[in-house]
């Protein structure tokens, strides 16, 4: 039987995978399909970069497939390796790679775009097939009405009077990778290459205070709706969060500092719309979508003329900000992540 861009993989799981991503034949011709993260951030991405794209670009459709994180979609794409459904990807840094080494995206030179010349630095990372199109950092998450007075130190989360109100997603989730990576540094140990056992051990002590290890369908909802009162997440979801439920939920950053992450944008290796799709990742890494991106989903942006309004400023990382944060290389905890699993099952799970 002759594979055709429609057939994904052979076995359910593959067409499971893929579902979502099936397009018309007439649609095929002009669609370019974008896949990330789904939920608040799917809508605000939309409004922020789809829809402008769609309207300097009128003969290219951009239809949107939401997942529910980078590890989700790097399972799709593996699962449509031999036939790609999809064009574009922005997902985390660590799975950007993990794609990269697997050949499932093509590499973006630096000269390759015009939008790239404007881009800090940073944004290039190493093993990485695209850039970086934004940061985030993580913050604790807590409901006014229900903690106080708010907390100011990680180690709050760990106080006796918060048995049973903690709810965050755990290891193998980036967020509890950054939790032992932090509490690591709380237990005196900064150099997380040199080992994670005293951060396993201290969220240990933290496991019965906590309500949930995967919240459904995340901490920010658990804690607007009342099952939980503190949490974990990325500043970008809360501060969506918190517009939408004002008094309900909000977020800060401990005096101990925090990490930092980045989200690559990348171009699917065959992808069935190649060149509508490279049109949209360079629209994506321009000045005027990297500041709507800031203004409306609170991320840091890549590239360095970006114009963000005044009123995000305060939400968003600043220069200077993160000096005495903890300094996380992700691509280095790439390779680590698989044995922090394995501690924390053991270390952090089995003490709920």
């Amino acid at each position: 039987m002759t594979i055709t861009r429609r057939a994904v993989t052979r076995g359910l799981a593959g067409l499971a995978l893929a579902a979502p991503f099936v397009r018309s034949a007439t649609a095929q011709e002009r669609t370019v399909t974008l896949a990330s993260f789904s939920g608040v951030f799917q809508e605000n991405y939309r409004a922020a970069v789809v829809e402008p794209f769609k309207a300097a670009h009128p003969g290219i459709a951009v239809e949107y497939v939401g997942l529910r994180n980078s590890a989700e979609t790097l399972g799709t794409l593996r699962a449509q390796r031999n036939a790609p459904q999809t064009d574009v990807v922005l997902l985390d840094m660590i799975s950007a790679k993990a794609a990269t080494a697997e050949g499932l995206f093509e590499p973006i030179p630096r000269d390759s775009l015009p939008s790239l010349a404007d881009l800090d630095p940073g944004a290039f990372l190493p093993g990485v097939a695209g850039p970086a199109a934004s940061a985030d950092h993580l913050v604790l998450l807590y409901a006014p009405d229900r903690v106080s007075p708010a907390p100011t130190s990680w180690r709050d989360l760990w106080r006796e009077e918060n048995r049973r109100r903690v709810a965050f997603a755990g290891v193998p989730d980036l967020t509890g990778v950054a939790l032992v990576l932090i509490a690591n540094r709380l237990a005196g140990q900064d150099d997380y290459r040199l080992g994670v056992d005293k951060g396993i051990a201290l969220v240990g002590d933290l496991a019965p205070n906590v309500l949930s290890f995967d919240p459904k369908p995340d901490a920010y909802a658990f804690i607007v709706n009342g099952t939980a009162a503190l949490g974990l997440g990325w500043n970008g979801r809360a501060q969506l969060y918190a517009r939408q439920s004002p008094g309900r939920i909000a977020s800060l950053v401990p005096a101990e500092g925090s990490v930092t992450i980045k989200h690559s944008i990348n171009l699917v290796q065959g992808a069935p719309q190649r060149e509508a799709a490279r049109l949209f990742i360079d629209y994506a890494l321009g000045a005027q979508a990297q500041g709507a991106v800031a203004d409306r989903l609170f991320l840091s942006p890549m590239n360095r003329r970006a114009e963000v309004a005044e009123a995000t400023r305060d939400r968003v990382v600043r220069p200077g900000q993160t000096a005495d944060w903890l300094p996380v290389d992700w691509l280095e905890v790439a390779p680590l992540r698989e044995r922090i699993h394995e501690a924390w099952r053991r270390g952090v799970i089995a003490r709920g």
